[in-house]
């Protein structure tokens, strides 16, 4: 059997153009950082998932609850100003390459009382139809690949500033079909997330009030997920996010936000092997990455072959900017750094954001930074929400 051009180059997407294996080569010397990106899979539970937070260069553990919170930081959930809400986002993926390849994410919470919050996503990635052929051209069947997480969180205050949250995951991967032969079986696993958030709002500056948030989230901490019979595992992309907004009141009809996350992955990093050209010899730089979930956690914070150096380098960036105009009209940009031998993501980001009674449509843009090009680039995302009740820029939380 021959997967056709189209099936190969949607199967390649999925891995969110940041993943390559780590490449070595003889004439490069002991103690050089060079291209070792971390794998793991379903990378697609870290695509951005809503425009609000796609317009702010996807900065999002610290700002302002909303509905889409549980990618972020289910925590925030607890600080909503609303009793409740839903939303949906759509992602085109490739949308220069292929029509078929997006993401859905369905989105709600719901107040219990003025300290607890409960919510629920559904997140939906679906790689389109690839057809599949024989040696000669003939077609043989065909399979529409997809992935799907099901995630659900409790969110509680547990002070006047103070908020704790747990999220847990279910994670289906159906990716080859039929191209995987007997071997193959769909991945499955579970996860959780770990979050926190502090606010400290009514902050005086000067005639003006402002709100420090700080944020956050330790997310799919999970089983590891395998595709085969023969018990070959992948890690989740178990993953840090830490970050702080600060929301300034300008005047009674201005608002501005500035955000900023930094973000790791809790996974091993792959080591590297130097031949020399010499002997012949093979030396092995790094740390073994076939180990379990929780020693693969803390092992990530030092098992970079190049050391300090690339640990560092392994850390990414996004920081974000909103302006609210009488709550009802907002405009955003932002951008994201990676380090070259990281992935090299680096991007800027446009949006917008509409507020009418109790509907909401946020939109944003992503315009790649460097000549390796995004699956995002020139197109645009939307997320339509709605609220239980009815928006005043005032907050309003449900009584015991």
């Amino acid at each position: 059997m021959k997967l056709n051009l189209i099936g190969v180059s949607v199967f390649t997407a999925m891995l969110l153009c940041s993943i390559a294996n780590a490449q070595t080569s003889s004439k490069q010397s002991i103690g050089i950082l060079q291209l070792n990106t971390i794998t793991t899979a379903v990378p697609v539970l870290m695509i951005c998932p809503d425009t609000r937070a796609g317009g702010m260069g996807e900065a999002g553990v610290a700002t302002s609850a909303d509905a889409n919170s549980m990618h972020w930081n289910p925590s925030k959930y607890a600080f909503a100003e609303r009793s409740g809400g839903v939303s949906m986002s759509y992602t085109p993926w490739l949308k220069n390459l292929v029509p078929d390849i997006n993401l859905a994410y369905l989105s709600g919470f719901k107040k219990l009382n003025n300290g607890q919050t409960v919510a629920a996503t559904l997140r939906y990635f679906s790689l389109g139809n690839i057809d599949f052929t024989d040696i000669n051209g003939n077609n043989i069947g065909s399979f529409k690949p997809a992935e799907f997480a099901f995630d659900m969180a409790y969110a509680r205050k547990l002070s006047e500033n103070f908020s704790g949250g747990i999220a847990v995951r279910y994670i289906y991967s159906n990716l080859a079909g039929i191209a995987g032969g007997e071997n193959y079986r769909a991945g499955q696993s579970a996860a959780a997330d770990i979050s926190a958030t502090y606010r400290k709002p009514n902050i005086a500056m000067g005639d003006k009030k402002s709100t420090i948030n700080i944020g956050m989230n330790v997310s799919n901490i999970g089983a590891k997920i395998s595709y085969n019979k023969s018990g070959k595992k992948d890690f989740l992309p178990t993953n840090l996010r830490l970050g702080t907004a600060w929301e300034i009141d300008l005047d009674s009809y201005n608002k501005i936000t500035f955000a900023l996350d930094v973000n790791k992955l809790l996974v091993p990093t792959p080591a590297l092997y130097y031949t020399d050209p010499k002997t012949g010899n093979i030396t092995t730089i790094g740390q073994p990455s076939d180990v379990g979930i929780t020693q693969g956690i803390f092992q990530s914070f030092q098992d970079a072959p190049g050391g300090g150096k690339e640990e560092i380098k392994e850390i990414n960036y996004a920081g974000g900017l909103e302006y609210w105009y009488d709550n009802v009209f907002a405009i955003r940009t932002g951008y994201f750094w990676e380090s070259q031998i990281k992935g090299n993501r680096k991007f800027l980001t446009l949006g917008f954001g509409l507020k009418y009674n109790v509907f909401h449509l946020d939109g944003a843009y992503l315009i790649p930074q460097n000549r390796q090009n995004s699956p995002l680039a020139n197109t645009f995302r939307f997320t339509l929400a709605f609220d239980f009740d009815k928006g005043t820029g005032k907050k309003k939380v449900v009584t015991d």
